[in-house]
């Protein structure tokens, strides 16, 4: 191979070596041939496997680059981890790799992607991007970040299960605060009133004709998520057949029974009786005709368009809230001035949640059914939602002040023993 490639034997082995430098580095490897003519057909056949390799980009210096290792992973995902997890986590996972980590890692060999690496990944991810009207730089939220940095992991993990990797490096984040609890943002019960009064006014008057479904829809998105309690993507999930209108035996009064299906799996939530009317009116409101949006939605979504036939009532397997709403609700609350609270967090549809919750632990409800109803654990409800509630707190407990011990009338003083300092 024009003095490129050598085949050698090293002390006390049997078998000869062969090796060569490219791309800057050194390349070695045993051939486990005892003869030198076998030895030297081995060799050649390993040279030009590893230059065809560095040409496709699969191998870089020593070792696999970062793009080879993420094609592996969106292998493995796509064909073994299809069964055990969602469609949208296959997605999440994919369009993270390609729209943000693989730009900056794609020619990094994954012997490269050191802590400093991942930082400066962090640096770019955070100063990369402007926004083109304003010129205002757009940082990604820290949820966004951290997850990208959990699919990155995966990579480097698939790259250590093949032998690509001697070691995951250290990815958590420097400088990181203290960790404190800070309680969710939520509404409180006079913001909440505000909140759908206003959108019940927009569903009324819409800004104009053609936004009036949208403007109902959402009307009754928050009125049923201030009575239930679910999350936002469980609400995104529910069909209309997952909705039945029972009459609670306590109370006597109507309530939803629903069929709820999240992140942890089937469950069951009774609502309040004020979520019963806005199901109702979503029972009756027409809507567009559902068409699979198989260009844009992309894999786990769907998309509603308006079909040329007009519209239709909805089918038990339609779902209750096609759409999200998201902009118009962003819109009303800072109409309203409520999109941030005053430690400065943002309030989101999943704020309705944390609104539920402390309403009920509030009028005196029992933390365990509330977490049962809910879909969580009675730690969760503590540390992130009822943390922040004066009613938690028992004063009649809290304000106990012992009563003092008298001594007994008549009882005479013990005299103290004098303390007598022995002399030398």
């Amino acid at each position: 191979m024009g003095g490129k490639l050598h085949v050698y034997k090293r002390e006390n082995s049997r078998c000869w070596q062969c090796s060569t430098f490219l791309n800057g580095r050194n390349h070695r490897a045993t051939t486990k041939e005892e003869g030198l003519a076998q030895a030297k057909d081995f060799a050649e056949d390993w040279y030009l496997d590893l230059k065809g390799k560095l040409k496709r980009g699969e191998v870089r210096g020593g070792g696999k680059t970062f793009q080879a290792a993420a094609d592996q992973f969106l292998r493995e995902i796509e064909v073994v981890i299809a069964d055990e997890r969602s469609p949208q986590y296959v997605y999440d996972h994919t369009w993270r790799l390609n729209l943000h980590i693989l730009p900056f890692f794609a020619k990094k060999g994954v012997d490269e992607v050191t802590p400093g690496l991942v930082q400066e990944y962090r640096i770019h991810r955070a100063t990369s991007r402007t926004n083109p009207r304003t010129g205002v730089v757009m940082k990604p939220s820290k949820s966004s970040l951290h997850k990208e940095i959990v699919t990155l992991r995966q990579v480097l993990k698939t790259a250590n299960r093949h032998g690509w990797l001697a070691y995951l490096p250290d990815l958590s984040a420097p400088f990181r605060g203290s960790g404190k609890v800070s309680h969710r943002a939520w509404f409180s019960n006079e913001e909440y009133i505000d909140l759908y009064k206003a959108t019940g006014a927009r569903a009324k008057a819409p800004l104009k004709a053609r936004w009036r479904w949208a403007s109902e829809q959402l009307h009754d998105r928050v009125l049923l998520a201030g009575n239930s309690g679910l999350r936002p993507d469980e609400m995104g999930r529910l069909e209309f057949r997952d909705v039945e209108i029972v009459t609670d035996d306590a109370t006597g009064k109507e309530i939803l029974l629903i069929e709820v299906r999240g992140k942890r799996g089937v469950g069951y939530c009774k609502t309040m009786p004020g979520a019963v009317l806005p199901f109702k009116r979503l029972k009756a409101r027409k809507r567009p005709i559902k068409v699979e949006d198989d260009e844009g939605a992309g894999v786990g979504r769907r998309s509603v368009r308006r079909a040329p036939q007009g519209e239709a009532l909805p089918e038990p397997t339609d779902l209750l809230f096609p759409q999200t709403h998201r902009q118009l609700f962003n819109d009303i609350l800072d109409e309203l001035k409520l999109k941030h609270d005053r430690d400065g967090q943002v309030r989101t549809f999943y704020s309705l949640r944390h609104y539920y919750i402390c309403q009920r632990l509030s009028e005196g409800a029992d933390i365990y059914q509330i977490a049962k109803n809910c879909r969580t654990s009675v730690e969760m409800i503590e540390k992130y939602y009822a943390s922040h509630l004066a009613n938690t707190l028992n004063a009649a407990a809290i304000n106990v002040r012992l009563p003092k011990r008298r001594r007994p009338s008549g009882a005479a003083r013990k005299p103290q023993a004098r303390k007598v300092r022995a002399s030398a």
